[in-house]
């Protein structure tokens, strides 16, 4: 342990923004420290060690040097939730000025607490809403950290808010924090650039600063052999698959039938696949179907190599259900109706012996908390179903207790935040003794020291791996126990597991010696990115975009400081830092005067798309966020756009609802120039579709509602329009955005076409000439053949499909 003071106490960090007596002088915490105040830094440090502490002591001395307001973000709302209560013990800042935001908070709510705020914990998906809909500014954040950073890559949320960051903010410094970065230095490289950051701080259990306050967690692998029974459903599972396989072998895109194939091949098909319906042939279509079947079946073997008998009959229940469903995929119909798997169900559903596997958890949970006297025990497991299913088993002889997530879904009620606190607060406290846990406690959260973590099966990632392990083995010596089934998938993710979890060490010890190479390979594509997205002078001396940019690669505001001592003396005094370099104003093109920007309104749920975002990024451009009750995006006070994809567009025809007339009816009714943007290809290829249905749609709504269908390739050509078609209305026509409109309850003519025009799918117009001609809906359901086509519009086919549909018997 760190050497203790003349009374025998542990010392402790003086700072004048911290508690007195309250963090343990850690000299790697202080190093590392010393490093993220200086520069926009990744801290990776093994879990349990203290990353939040190393977060806390850079926000300390930020907002004490340079003030403004410091932003937490963290993938979870319980870790969000744990990082602010301690923030509050640590932090000489009053309670109330340290805030919590998640989607629990309304965003008005959201909005007034941020300008009053010296500490803001969040979650990304919050963050990323109120910087798109402008509710918030980070230009006076001094300081965000992204917790569990290893999460940015792709498009989640944290890249996004770190692009703004960088642009937006006056002084930003930016902190990554994970034990587990990447599996490669590609990976790693990833998440760097996506966060702008220029340092890669690392400490390994090797170190001697660190080496103290760790110890040795055993690693151990029970293999399990699974019964004859177990075998055989999975057998008869596998010949199904095999059977699919054949399928897209004769299509050309699958060269083996074995069923074990890895995730790359299948990928690999489906990607051959959709080559085949970008071309309009009709068999990428029907092979797709087939490639979501095999899916859903290797998930049913999954469930039962790895998990449990129960959690396959949970399974093919959920199956089942959703083949019974309205809309069902031809995928699942065809699954639950092959002889095969009903045998496999019927042998799932009458196997009644306890799992090799639950056997073998509560054998282990005995000798640790019986013979060995331990007190807690985490048990992890991929699967929702077996944590519930295994909770129930355990609980017969210990203590259990579930912790999985928020999301609901059929058969599977999740957890509410306040549940999962109240779950945690529980474990800390000692009030049972077995937690089993989903993936949700694996990253960062605050779970006390356990004498067992066990893995129900193994992570076929290194990122995973090592978060699980990071739950023992922080105060005293701990032990893991992987549970293998014998000839499974579980052999197979073990060992990527192990030899992951060695490259990324590897790759880890490899990044503290190469650390100028990085730094410079970090410099170098961030400097460009700027100056090719702002046009942005680059001065040629030290390669720092003069601009900000929009990944600003220079330490702007970052004060060159001395780093240790400021937390290492009694009543040391806050340093004044170095001053920032003059920066030459930079002429960018400005289409719009400041205070003039073009605003587009965008409904929340439209944040599944990337339209939004694009749009906040531009220059001269304001997106608001708010729930429409009309429309998807208001332009002007007489422009609202409908956006619907190709496959939405095509579902909302022949569905029962027929909801794309409701909504442009409603956009109508509200305002002058509705629009439909219909988005994507093979708008005549959809489904089962005629396309003279198609084009009758897109008539009625251009006739018959007086809205302009407009057609775009994807997001981006959707993106652009919007913006253009905003431009225009705003700027050439002088226009202001107004939102108006609610969703009205029908009038009693529009509830009588709406009942009429759902028969038979023959369309508000012809309903209308329906109703002219005989008076009443009840007229129209009693009427004959000969006697509907005398209505305007109504034909021998048409009479026959309303005659059919009401005069037949109803079978379910």
């Amino acid at each position: 342990m760190a050497a203790t003071d003349e009374d025998g106490s542990q010392p402790t960090i003086d700072h004048p923004l911290l508690e007195p007596n309250f963090l343990e002088r850690r000299l790697y915490q202080l190093k590392l420290a010393g490093t993220a105040a200086n520069h926009h830094t990744l801290v990776c440090l093994p879990t349990g060690l203290g990353k939040t502490t190393v977060s806390l002591l850079v926000t300390a001395r930020r907002l004490d040097e340079v003030g403004g307001t410091s932003l937490m973000l963290a993938p979870t709302k319980p870790l969000v939730q744990q990082h602010a209560d301690f923030y509050r013990e640590a932090l000489q800042v009053p309670d109330d000025e340290i805030v919590v935001f998640t989607g629990d908070v309304s965003p008005d709510d959201r909005a007034e607490l941020w300008d009053d705020a010296t500490v803001v914990m969040a979650t990304p998906q919050v963050i990323e809403n109120d910087l798109v809909g402008s509710r918030i500014s980070l230009s006076d954040v001094t300081h965000c950290t992204f917790d569990e950073c290893h999460r940015a890559t792709g498009d989640y949320a944290y890249n996004y808010i770190a692009e703004r960051y960088h642009a937006d903010a006056t002084d930003p410094l930016v902190t990554g924090m994970s034990a587990s970065p990447g599996g490669d230095e590609e990976a790693i490289l990833e998440v760097c650039e996506n966060l702008g950051l220029q340092e890669v701080e690392v400490m390994t259990e090797e170190d001697a600063d660190v080496a103290e306050f760790t110890h040795e967690t055993d690693v151990e692998w029970k293999r399990i052999d699974l019964p004859e029974e177990v075998l055989d459903i999975r057998d008869a599972l596998n010949e199904v698959i095999k059977d699919r396989l054949e399928k897209l072998k004769e299509l050309g895109v699958a060269s083996s039938i074995q069923p074990d194939q890895s995730q790359k091949d299948l990928n690999r098909m489906r990607a051959e696949l959709q080559k085949l319906i970008d071309n309009d042939q009709s068999e990428g279509f029907e092979g797709m179907s087939v490639h979501a079947e095999v899916m859903k079946l290797r998930q049913a073997v999954t469930l039962v190599e790895t998990q449990s008998v129960e959690a396959l009959r949970r399974y093919f229940e959920r199956q089942r259900n959703q083949a019974r469903s309205s809309g069902a995929s031809k995928a699942s119909q065809r699954m639950v109706s092959d002889p095969r798997v009903r045998e496999a169900t019927r042998k799932a559903e009458s196997f009644d012996e306890i799992h090799p596997k639950y056997r073998k958890t509560r054998m282990l949970l005995a000798e640790t908390l019986g013979l060995e006297g331990g007190e807690r025990v985490i048990v992890f497991t991929e699967s929702r179903d077996t944590a519930e299913a295994l909770t129930d088993f355990l609980s017969e002889s210990f203590d259990a207790k579930r912790f999985v997530g928020q999301g609901d879904r059929e058969g599977s009620d999740g957890m509410t935040q306040t549940q999962q606190q109240e779950v945690l607060d529980d474990f800390r406290a000692g009030e049972f003794e077995v937690l089993v846990s989903t993936s949700v406690a694996e990253e960062g959260l605050d779970v006390p020291e356990v004498d067992l973590v066990l893995f129900y099966e193994p992570v076929p990632t290194a990122i995973r791996s090592i978060q699980r392990k990071g739950r023992t083995g922080r105060q005293s010596e701990g032990r893991v126990v992987v549970l293998m089934a014998e000839d499974t998938r579980d052999e197979a993710y073990f060992w990527i597991s192990q030899r992951r979890e060695k490259e990324m060490e590897s790759e880890l010890r490899e990044l503290k010696g190469m650390a100028s190479d990085l730094e410079a390979e970090l410099d170098a594509a961030q400097q460009s990115l700027a100056a090719f997205d702002t046009g942005a002078k680059v001065d040629g001396e030290n390669g720092k975009s003069q601009s900000g940019g929009v990944i600003s690669s220079g330490n702007k505001g970052v004060s060159d400081q001395p780093g240790l001592q400021e937390f290492g003396e009694e009543n040391s005094e806050s340093s004044t830092g170095g001053e920032t370099a003059a920066e030459e104003d930079v002429e960018t093109h400005e289409p719009h005067a400041e205070g003039d920007s073009v605003e587009v309104v965008a409904d929340q749920r439209e944040m599944d798309a990337n339209i939004a975002r694009e749009l906040s990024r531009r220059e001269g451009y304001e997106v608001r966020l708010e729930t429409l009750d009309v429309g998807d995006y208001v332009l002007s006070d007489r422009v609202v756009v409908e956006r619907k994809s190709v496959a939405d567009f095509v579902d909302s025809l022949v569905g029962a609802d027929r909801s794309v007339f409701e909504q442009v009816g409603a956009m109508g009714r509200h305002y002058a120039r509705p629009i439909v943007i219909v988005e994507g290809d093979g708008l005549y290829e959809q489904r089962d579709v005629h396309p003279n249905a198609v084009r009758g749609a897109l008539s009625s709504l251009a006739v018959d509602f007086g809205a302009s269908v407009l057609r775009t390739e994807g997001e981006a050509d959707t993106t652009d329009l919007l913006a253009v078609i905003a431009g225009r209305e705003q700027e050439g026509g002088d226009r202001e955005v107004s939102v108006h409109g609610e969703k009205q309850s029908k009038t009693l003519a529009e509830q009588q076409e709406y009942v009429v025009s759902s028969i038979a799918e023959i369309g508000p117009v012809t309903a209308r000439s329906l109703l002219g001609e005989f008076g009443t809906v009840e007229a129209v359901m009693i009427a004959t053949e000969a006697e509907l086509m005398e209505a305007e519009g109504v034909g021998r086919v048409t009479a026959e499909r309303i005659r059919e549909v009401v005069g037949s018997e109803y079978e379910e």
